[in-house]
């Protein structure tokens, strides 16, 4: 299964492997197409998180919160 990105600077992934962990949240594995891997995270309570593969993080709250944190450690924090 693959996306096709919207955005020219973020690759195409393809996921390799998913499942659901003790928690309930899903989860999967994300290869892009330069060769760099990261995660998805959904979870019950609405909020979910992204590990990409140049380092950078980012987590929604799903409640109005969110937290990017870029691959140089810089975090920015918005709440709508």
């Amino acid at each position: 299964m693959s996306s096709n990105s919207s955005s020219a600077q973020q690759p195409d992934y393809t996921i390799t492997s998913s499942g659901v962990n003790d928690q309930g949240n899903s989860w999967d594995h994300r290869v892009s197409s330069d060769g760099g891997h990261g995660y998805h995270y959904s979870n019950q309570d609405g909020s979910y998180y992204y590990q990409n593969p140049n380092g950078s993080t980012y987590y929604d709250s799903g409640k109005g919160y969110s937290q990017y944190t870029s691959p140089s450690g810089q975090v920015t924090q918005k709440t709508k």
